[in-house]
């Protein structure tokens, strides 16, 4: 920056005596040495005049850069009055104001004279990049009089015509020792600029910075204060509601509105597969709905889950550990961050907050975010505290149902079955009941509104191997076939049917056999579930009619398959003997 220049002395010689002289030469040459400091004297008056001048023109030029910037609430409004202040200060022909995008490290062309305006926001330069990107990364003032395109640091841009320039005077936007921006003056016709030039843009380059820090500032003070007040918000819908799927809808909705993302998702975690599936977003991308889920340490969810920390990425369509960048490409998703759901150290899930456009996630929104996860976590573990003590009270009243439905079958089994031992029909009572337990058992673990089949037949396939198979045998049974879920009322009789399947495959099907294998396949259209029970023992009797036999087991099934769910129930020999049940969902 240039210094405020020296205070002027002016020096007269000794006071002639004018009656004490009598040599006309030496009276001559005193004459004309006051003649000469008298001319010194008027010389020297002019260039204060012309110091108090500029002296003037610079504190009118930054009284109006205040006037501007003190009555202009519109960021663009103060940059194009400070590009035409600039020009008239500094007698120039041409002005442009960069300012620094921290999220993109560069910095984009804000405001110009008419000769640059369509280019406003479309031209980007990085720090060192060009006169102007040397400028904003060194904080220094460059000044070149001519020949500015030739300069070793200037970058060519056609489109705001700077082959005309000769002279630049490219000065940094800082406040606070933060970079705010770059202001440049241009000439078309070389131009020397005076320390007064210099000294008066960096005046107003000062001003605007300090304007703009200012305002950013109390625009995020406001910012906060808004998001605040829709945390508050969002507490308060996420906590008045006891239904976790409502709730949690409930919470990615107003996330996204309150704190203008294009897409919230919330994320739980699965701790049996070690996987995290989406429960609710607000996304209409169904692509982006039915991906894939990930696993805990996977993609930047499963970090966000593994670590317990926020993770934010800038771009996921470009992160080499974003699982989808495609999707996100598609949905039209870019900047991220993965909130932690977290109650009493344990992690239960992930809010994911995606923006349209890249973005800065600023302290004070990763500090609001991270309590709406807060929030969020405890109100899911309260509802599903609230729903286990209503489905307990619920189930008071189905274990009556359920016992009673027990002594019904051993009713069945004392009138129809030929037990020849009492330790087999022992054994069928106690299968029929393990099997209706397996399904409050699920129920209790898992969402407590319904249960998993895919669990229950599996639990059902280990208790038939540890109760029916017997030692010298080697049966191999597996479960396959999307993960379905039902209410309890068919869950219980679903167990009941597949229990009578499964054990009626191994007692029946291997009777005369060692080995062999027991396969239960499971499939869902949506409207109707299928159960296919598959065994390759001794095949079906011909003309084998399950509907019309007299197996007690076989009798169950065809009541509760027809009766309890409202379907239907078949077996025939295909590649072994196979049991399907097919019923519409509830």
């Amino acid at each position: 920056m240039a210094h405020a220049p020296r205070p002027h002395r002016l020096r007269l010689s000794p006071r002639i005596s004018w009656r004490s002289e009598t040599d006309p030469a030496k009276l001559h040459a005193a004459l004309e040495e006051r003649d000469r400091q008298m001319s010194e004297a008027m010389a020297l008056i002019e260039v204060m005049q012309a110091e108090i001048e500029e002296r003037e023109a610079e504190a009118d030029a930054l009284r109006r850069v205040g006037e501007a910037t003190g009555s202009a609430f519109d960021l663009e409004e103060i940059l194009k009055v400070t590009a035409d202040i600039a020009i008239q200060v500094t007698e120039t022909d041409s002005c442009q104001v960069y300012l620094y995008d921290r999220a993109n490290d560069d910095l984009v062309l804000r405001a110009a004279d008419e000769t640059g305006q369509s280019m406003v926001r479309r031209i980007r330069l990085k720090l060192g990049e060009g006169i102007t990107g040397w400028v904003a990364r060194e904080r220094r003032y460059v000044a070149i009089s001519r020949n500015a395109t030739r300069d070793h640091r200037f970058r060519y841009f056609p489109e705001i015509r700077e082959e005309e320039y000769e002279s630049i005077l490219s000065v940094p936007l800082v406040s606070r020792n933060e970079l705010i921006g770059v202001v440049n003056v241009r000439t078309r016709k070389p131009h020397e600029y005076s320390r007064i030039q210099v000294r008066m843009l960096s005046g107003i380059a000062n001003q605007v910075a300090g304007a703009i820090d200012k305002a950013r500032r109390t625009r995020r003070l406001e910012t906060t204060a808004a998001h605040l007040r829709n945390l508050s918000e969002v507490s308060k819908t996420v906590t008045e509601n006891v239904y976790v799927d409502e709730m949690l809808q409930s919470l990615v909705d107003m996330t996204a509105r309150t704190m203008n993302y294009k897409v919230c998702t919330v994320m739980l975690a699965d701790k049996a597969t070690g996987e995290l599936e989406i429960k609710a977003t607000q996304s209409s991308s169904l692509e982006y709905t039915n991906k894939p889920r990930v696993r805990i340490g996977e993609s930047i969810s499963g970090q966000a889950v593994e670590t317990g920390t926020v993770v934010m990425v800038r771009d996921v369509r470009t992160h080499p550990e974003y699982r989808f960048p495609d999707i996100a490409e598609r949905a039209g998703l870019c900047s991220m961050a993965a909130v932690p759901l977290t109650y009493k150290g344990d992690i239960i899930g992930v809010l994911n907050c995606y923006t349209e456009a890249v973005h800065e996630f600023t302290p004070e929104e990763v500090s609001i975010l991270r309590s709406l996860g807060a929030q969020a976590a405890l109100a899911i573990v309260a509802a599903k505290f609230m729903m286990k003590s209503a489905v307990v009270r619920e189930m008071h009243h189905r274990v009556k149902n359920n016992l009673q439905q027990i002594v019904g079958l051993v009713r069945l089994q004392a009138k129809f079955s030929k037990y020849i031992t009492v330790e087999d029909a022992m054994t069928d009572t106690l299968n029929r009941i393990l099997a209706i337990a397996a399904v409050h058992e699920l129920l209790l673990r898992d969402d407590l509104e319904s249960v998993c089949v895919n669990r229950l037949a599996e639990q059902i396939l280990t208790a038939t191997k540890q109760s029916v198979v017997q030692p010298n045998m080697s049966i191999h049974m597996a479960v396959s076939g999307p993960e379905i879920w039902l209410p309890l009322a068919q869950a219980t009789s679903v167990a009941l049917v597949l229990n009578e399947l499964v054990q009626n495959a191994v007692e029946h099907g291997f009777r005369e056999l060692t080995q062999g294998r027991v396969h239960v396949d499971l499939d869902d259209n949506g409207e109707r579930i299928e159960i296919r029970v598959t065994n390759d023992g001794q095949p079906l009797p011909e003309g084998f009619n399950p509907a019309a036999n007299d197996r007690l087991g076989l009798r169950i099934v065809n009541d509760l398959v027809r009766g309890g769910l409202g379907g239907a129930f078949e077996m025939t020999n295909r590649n072994g003997i196979e049991a399907t049940v097919r019923f519409p969902r509830l």
